[in-house]
């Protein structure tokens, strides 16, 4: 049993299909095919059942492969261990964000931390949250940005932010005009909100527990993946939605006036670095985080500004 036909099962796994994940492994589809199944023969069990289209574990594939994951990531802990001996910051760093903060959170900081570590090779991709849960239990990904408490079992969450859930409603809208706005007065047909998956959606849910509610008083029933459309919805045809505080800071000083918060209540949102149990690279971890919480306003960074509202 080699580290190499580890490498391969885990390839297999993560893709479910023998051609893309040879690809992925830069060899071609009989030399991995071949060495899966001198593993298999090593082994005197079945580790994939190939009569299944995408193929799957069998049930002791399965936890073979959750081994090997364990063992495959402990062996990458021996280039990082010789990387912090060397104070070297060298290798690849991917990174899943949500929607709802690539936009704003990213142009923040994602420029100067590549300028800082050139020989980092940095990829990142926008995911909802489950995906990005998902992606690294497979090992697609090194870390996710997104909202916690996520309570995912193997999964490991670093808080580095708490910004707040805010009102934009249309300029004429006439929760603008009201001294005083509680959570119950967004619980309306007149919110507009994020598609089924966003973590942000299921957090207006869970604020305003608004499972039932149709958006009878809007022009059309639309639900949207971003929140940029949302706002130039809500300009355009009317009503409100929420958006998170990040958002704020690029907002013109004239669209400022159509922001508003709640009064009863500062609603909040954690957004944490996550990462799997076994992750390895603890200083490219730990350096993220600085460069994130360096550029974030010093308020955000209190986590006892408001409540914090789950998602899950």
């Amino acid at each position: 049993m080699t580290i190499t036909q580890l490498e391969y099962i885990v390839a297999v796994d993560t893709y479910r299909h023998f051609a893309t994940a040879a690809d992925k492994c830069f060899i071609t589809q009989p030399t991995l095919s071949m060495q899966i199944k001198k593993l298999e023969e090593f082994l005197d069990i079945t580790i994939f059942d190939r009569s299944k289209q995408p193929i799957i574990p069998t049930d002791v594939g399965k936890s073979i492969i959750e081994q090997a994951r364990i063992i495959l990531g402990d062996t990458k802990k021996i280039n990082d261990i010789i990387h912090d001996h060397k104070n070297t910051i060298v290798g690849s760093l991917k990174i899943g964000i949500i929607p709802t903060l690539a936009p704003f959170l990213l142009p923040m900081f994602i420029g100067d931390y590549i300028r800082n570590y050139p020989a980092l090779k940095v990829e990142v991709e926008e995911m909802v949250s489950e995906d990005i849960i998902m992606s690294l239990k497979k090992d697609k990904i090194d870390v996710g940005i997104f909202v916690t408490p996520a309570k995912e079992d193997k999964i490991k969450e670093k808080p580095l932010f708490y910004e707040e859930m805010m009102i934009y409603a249309h300029k004429d809208h006439e929760l603008l005009k009201k001294a005083v706005i509680e959570v119950k007065d967004i619980a309306t047909p007149e919110i507009w909100m994020l598609g089924d998956g966003h973590c942000f959606r299921n957090q207006v849910i869970n604020l305003c527990e608004m499972h039932d509610l149709q958006h009878q008083e809007l022009p059309f029933e639309f639900e949207s993946n971003s929140l940029e459309t949302l706002m130039k919805i809500v300009d355009k045809e009317g009503g409100f939605t929420l958006i998170p505080e990040l958002a704020t800071q690029y907002l013109p000083k004239d669209k400022l006036n159509q922001v508003k918060r709640f009064t009863n209540l500062h609603p909040l949102r954690e957004v944490s670095l996550v990462y799997s149990r076994h992750y390895s690279k603890n200083k490219l971890l730990d350096l993220l985080a600085v460069s994130i919480q360096n550029i974030i306003p010093k308020d955000l960074l209190n986590s006892t500004r408001g409540t914090i509202v789950e998602w899950r």
